[in-house]
């Protein structure tokens, strides 16, 4: 398939001074005038100045102009970075065409995404609104089997307010889009007071997990578990604080530090079976000092450290996990099995379910839900899981 119908090229002379030996610029291979050969990279930078899924149809269209820059700015900060010390196969798209409707831009990004992800290239996104994600996700419906989201964000996107703009809404479309392909949904970071109740409670209606900004304080390597059972994830840079990243409106000072970002972009390129990853919602009319940029690109170094760093640990029943048999109490039978991997020293559960014609399921988990269970605790992760499988 020729990609590059569908990209806009970058401009050679924004990128002349970054391509300094050991810098991340001399080692990306980018659409400047020759489409970049992506079958052979482990990851696609790509960006897309759509932000139309802002506003709502009595919005101003003039007010769509000023974030056409957010993805070069936030190149021109990544491209500055050192290189890590492994090997390093990047190639950067350049900007997506967006289509002459929102739903022509969601369709594009399918596409994009499942030719990419087909060829084993992780599509790294660098966005406009966050109702993109439906396009992100869409991108999985051809592998005919379930997949597990995670979205950080400060807000669930999922109201019932049809008046309301595409990115406050697109979980709506996740959950309603058929084929209906997604097994679980994890939220990460958000804060109360900027939900609705009445989409938590159809989030634990579902058995999905949720997790405020103080849980993720309290302990970020807590939420390394569930980012690691992703098959794609998406950030709001509404999630983060705006000490550390004010390019979004509304302004907000409470969220995610950007290290607290970083690290969970870390775990998640870390994950085996991650295979996208979507910033969005950054606005650089917002970023007067270029601070939003240098977070952003911080948190996509990161992510491309943490895939060279995979460990491909999949397969349980080999010598590299150690497995434990949790007994319960004399009088209940059951036992819970967990496997702890000898190199990584990560935990994971196997989940039975309550139908016995399906079968067991291996989950991530902590090191804190196998602590539980010895004290004859049942997890909750183990509770949400069983009931997803059925």
């Amino acid at each position: 398939m020729n990609l590059s119908i569908f990209f806009e090229p970058l401009s050679e002379e924004v990128f002349a001074t970054l391509n300094k030996p050991r810098t991340l610029g001399s080692y990306i291979s980018r659409f400047v005038s020759k489409f970049p050969d992506w079958r052979t990279a482990d990851i696609a930078i790509l960006g897309i100045n759509e932000t139309r899924g802002r506003y709502t149809d009595e919005d101003n269209e003039a007010d769509h102009i000023h974030h056409q820059s957010a993805a070069r700015l936030v190149r021109k900060k990544l491209y500055s970075l050192n290189k890590g010390a492994g090997r390093c196969q990047l190639v950067d798209l350049g900007n997506l065409r967006p289509g002459i409707t929102l739903e022509d831009t969601h369709l594009r990004l399918k596409e994009i995404v499942e030719v990419l992800i087909s060829h084993n290239t992780i599509p790294v996104i660098i966005g406009g609104s966050h109702d993109l994600e439906y396009g992100q996700y869409m991108g999985y419906e051809h592998l005919e089997r379930v997949v597990n989201m995670v979205t950080v964000d400060s807000s669930v996107d999922m109201t019932e307010d049809t008046e309301a703009a595409p990115n406050r809404k697109q979980l709506r479309q996740i959950l309603m889009h058929e084929p209906n392909y997604l097994f679980s949904l994890s939220q990460i970071g958000y804060q109360s007071y900027f939900v609705e109740p009445e989409v938590m409670a159809t989030f634990e209606k579902m058995h999905f997990e949720s997790f405020r900004v103080g849980e993720v304080h309290r302990s970020v390597q807590e939420m390394e578990p569930v980012v690691r059972v992703a098959d794609l994830l998406t950030f709001d840079i509404s999630a983060i604080r705006h000490q550390d990243a004010p390019g979004y409106e509304p302004a907000n000072p409470f969220g995610l530090t950007g290290e607290e970002a970083c690290q969970l972009c870390w775990y998640a390129g870390l994950n085996d079976n991650l295979t996208s990853l979507g910033i969005y919602e950054y606005n650089p009319a917002l970023d007067e000092r270029k601070l939003t940029a240098m977070t952003v690109a911080t948190m996509i170094w990161y992510f491309i450290e943490g895939f060279y760093h995979r460990k491909n640990e999949t397969d349980f029943s080999g010598r590299h996990f150690t497995k434990y048999a949790v007994a319960f109490a004399d009088d209940n039978p059951d036992r819970m099995i967990f496997y702890k991997s000898r190199s990584s020293e990560k935990w994971w559960l196997e989940v039975e379910p309550l139908s016995p014609e399906k079968g067991s399921r291996v989950v991530p988990c902590s090191y804190e839900d196998y602590l539980q269970a010895t004290k004859g605790e049942v997890p909750n992760r183990w509770i949400l899981t069983q009931a997803r499988i059925g």
